[in-house]
């Protein structure tokens, strides 16, 4: 995403228009350099990727504000599960056109998000293409050094714990979809905006990235859907768990639907786009970590134990007996 104003090429005027007013940081240079600057300060940078595709990620008709919210806002989740707070991020962008339309409200969005969680745009590039839409950012983090919480510290004996509520984002895509709970939350027209917005627009739990750092011994974003994500947690660390599937935490929607035979339990658990911190820590800690998260407002529920082995999590109903899930997550291919 370089500019170069003596020969300015439509992709130069573009980038100087929507996005130079972006790139506060010193280190991005003005978006005038094909590459940037970023202080480690002695800190450890973590570094995280994620690209969203149009009619995979999100859909055709979502509006550009929420795109752009969500692009910035998938990599922020990834930093918050390594205990990381923001440092900037770059932007790839695949675009059919360039309509002012389409670009002013998502430049305008991505920039607020940018300020809300202190983290700029450093720099990036811009294509065309005659296929879907893509956004890709790549975020860095700041982190004491050696202190980043990856999949692999799980223990027997550690508590399992989950922000936040599960399942929404899943039952919001159905909503926009025309789906079951479209047609049983008819009468209930805040739920289905509750829930579309929770598609569309994740909520990623930088608040409680020091609190992950102190107390999680392991520790991921929830994106994929919490089954399938806990199973990849689990093979990093080597152990298993047992979940209590009463205790994870939904919302009033959600619960609603389920209650009502609308969807599975299953179709929450496995259908991703929670963008939730799920992590690990021994008692004490876990104890710790769900009161920082009351302290700053964030509902952290424990649903769960890691337990020794190598089989696969069991997730248990209310009566003990384990649930057979056929699908765990969301899958790309």
């Amino acid at each position: 995403m370089t500019q170069d104003n003596s020969r300015a090429s439509a992709e130069d005027s573009l980038i100087a228009r929507y996005f130079k007013p972006l790139a506060t940081d010193p280190g991005a240079f003005g978006l005038v350099d094909d590459a940037a600057v970023l202080s480690s300060s002695g800190d450890d940078i973590v570094v995280t990727t994620d690209a969203i595709v149009e009619g995979v990620h999100y859909l055709a008709s979502d509006p550009p504000d929420t795109i752009a919210r969500k692009a910035l806002r998938v990599n922020l989740s990834d930093l918050a599960a390594k205990g990381a707070m923001p440092a900037g991020f770059v932007l790839t962008l695949a675009l059919r056109s360039k309509e002012d339309a389409w670009l002013r409200p998502f430049a305008d969005a991505l920039g607020e998000d940018a300020r809300e969680f202190a983290c700029p745009l450093l720099g990036g590039d811009t294509v065309s293409t005659p296929g879907p839409q893509m956004v890709s950012i790549t975020a860095f983090g700041r982190i004491p050094q050696g202190r980043m919480v990856g999949r692999t510290g799980a223990r027997p004996g550690d508590r399992i714990l989950v922000t936040g509520t599960i399942g929404d984002a899943a039952l919001g895509l159905d909503v926009l979809k025309g789906g079951a709970a479209a047609m049983a939350l008819a009468s209930s027209p805040a739920a289905k905006e509750a829930l579309v917005a929770r598609y569309r627009v994740p909520q990623p739990r930088n608040v409680l990235a020091p609190a992950v750092r102190d107390h999680a011994s392991a520790a991921m974003d929830v994106s994929d859907g919490l089954a399938g994500d806990l199973v990849k947690l689990c093979a990093a660390s080597g152990v298993s768990a047992s979940v209590e599937v009463a205790s994870v935490p939904l919302s009033a929607a959600a619960a609603s639907l389920v209650a009502r035979n609308v969807v599975g339990i299953e179709t929450l658990l496995a259908g991703g786009d929670d963008y939730e911190v799920l992590c690990t820590a021994p008692p004490a800690q876990a104890d710790a970590l769900i009161a920082a998260g009351r302290a700053a407002g964030l509902a952290v529920a424990a649903i769960g134990t890691i337990v020794a082995g190598k089989e696969r999590p069991r997730f248990l109903d209310g009566q003990g007996q384990e649930l057979a899930l056929t699908r765990l997550s969301y899958s790309h291919f």
